[in-house]
């Protein structure tokens, strides 16, 4: 509760910071209108049934921070109209989740059977603000055990998998995407692959199945805006899980965060094709 009550502080105190001092520990860029916004120009441009991609990088303390800000922006302005997603909670564990956010189970018990990252504290206070204003929360993450069928045997092997064990995964089959995606991966492997891709067919389950999570939450809970945190990979540049979204008809617009070493003259046009806002972080 203590450190809770201190990440809600700090929160509070980057805010005002920030709005004396835009980009005290950060830089927010719009690539489409190519200037520097405020955090409030993203929360207030979202339009109506649209999914918001966070793309974070999972030890980014100042981008965690700023995951909250945006989340309870949107909280303000849509109420229950809004559904927090994350790719931080496997499916198969939306019960557990559910049975938390509902009061009926411990913290304690809800870390533990949820398989909560090793890192959930800097998760906590979105979901602690969710559960405290009644705010649907979505397990999107494919579960690893099934991920790892993949990566072992590749795709065909997810039709082995029992009808009450689909339903924690995207509809099959589950295809593979090419172009820019594929060619990133390739990349981040050092231009090696795994035998028959199997590694990169993993990759693209892991994003189907946040998709069609994602998708469903929104039409189930008529949500206004999804606000969804991943990894900055699976959305940046449009492709993955953002492209997979685009190509089933979402509104999708996409934040890339990232830490760097210094603030100062951050050369935006690097960054003009990465995502619709790129926010850049002060490297602690």
């Amino acid at each position: 509760m203590i450190r809770y009550i201190l990440c809600l502080l700090a929160v509070g105190y980057m805010s005002v910071c920030a709005g004396q001092q835009p980009g005290i520990d950060y830089r927010i860029y719009d690539t489409q209108q190519q200037k520097e916004v405020l955090l409030e120009h993203i929360t207030n441009g979202l339009p109506g049934k649209s999914i918001l991609l966070f793309g974070e990088e999972h030890n980014d303390s100042i981008g965690h921070l700023l995951e909250w800000q945006v989340f309870e922006s949107l909280r303000n302005r849509l109420g229950q109209k809004l559904v927090l997603s994350m790719e931080m909670f496997e499916a198969d564990v939306q019960p557990v989740l559910n049975e938390y956010l509902e009061g009926m189970i411990s913290e304690k018990n809800f870390r533990k059977e949820a398989r909560s990252w090793n890192n959930y504290d800097d998760y906590r206070p979105l979901v602690e603000l969710a559960k405290q204003h009644d705010i649907k929360v979505v397990a999107a993450n494919a579960p690893a055990r099934y991920v790892n069928l993949v990566t072992r045997e590749g795709l065909p092997a997810l039709h082995q998998l029992s009808k009450p064990s689909r339903k924690f995964i995207a509809p099959l089959p589950v295809d593979t995407l090419g172009g820019q995606y594929l060619y990133r991966f390739n990349e981040i492997m050092g231009g090696h692959s795994m035998p028959e891709m199997h590694l990169y067919q993993s990759q693209n389950f892991w994003d189907a199945t946040m998709a069609h999570f994602i998708r469903k939450a929104r039409r189930r809970h008529k949500a206004d805006v999804v606000l969804h945190l991943n990894g900055r990979f699976h959305s940046d540049y449009r492709s993955g899980l953002a492209e997979r979204l685009i190509r089933q008809g979402e509104k999708v617009i996409t934040i890339s965060c990232f830490s760097v070493d210094s603030l100062d003259n951050p050369g935006w046009a690097q960054y003009s094709n990465l995502a619709d806002f790129v926010i850049i972080t002060r490297k602690k």
